[in-house]
């Protein structure tokens, strides 16, 4: 009378066993109580520590420095296409942040010559380099945004290119912080 009917021998034998707390309601696993969530394998424990030497670690700070030395050229290339008054860039129609071309070519060119020596520092490998990389990588955002009138599909792609650089230098953590601070006494 007892019996859990689940588990009622077939007409082949007995019932598969479940795992303890299988089909019975909240039970322990990740967010359901105070036991770990443990793989098949074994028990879980902590996540591996990142290798700071592994090529996946630097490699999008060496890839945002590559592209942020290519931009910053190109983006200087741009600046002096609209100093030349060439008939590179139309003429745009109404437009809320009417900048003249002279204007927008020494925009280009200053930040173009500011981002592509912030990208050569950032593969030499300069500490500073990635504060100054997120801020001309934003202000190079801000720039083709304002931009998009004139040139909208080669904006967009350098506003894209801006967001994976600022990711890559906010996300990337110094493998070997001042050694001098960490064994300070306090």
């Amino acid at each position: 009378m007892g019996e859990d009917p689940s588990r009622a021998a077939g007409p082949s034998g007995p019932a598969p066993s479940l795992p303890s707390g299988f089909g019975q309601g909240p039970g322990s696993g990740p967010g359901q109580g105070d036991a770990p969530w443990q793989r098949p394998d074994g028990p879980a424990g902590p996540a591996p520590a990142p290798d700071p030497d592994s090529p996946w670690v630097t490699g999008g700070v060496l890839l945002a420095g590559f592209l942020m030395l290519c931009q910053g050229a190109v983006a200087a290339l741009e600046g002096i296409a609209a100093l030349a008054g060439s008939d590179v860039y139309g003429d745009v129609g109404p437009y809320l942040y009417r900048i003249s071309l002279t204007g927008w070519g020494w925009i280009h060119l200053g930040l173009g010559v500011c981002v592509a020596l912030t990208g050569a520092a950032l593969l030499k490998g300069a500490g500073w380099a990635r504060v100054a990389g997120i801020l001309f990588a934003s202000l190079s955002l801000f720039a083709h945004f304002l931009f998009l009138p004139y040139a909208p599909l080669w904006s967009t792609i350098v506003i894209a290119l801006a967001l994976f650089v600022i990711w890559a230098l906010a996300a990337y953590r110094d493998p070997d912080p001042d050694p001098a601070s960490a064994t300070a006494p306090r």
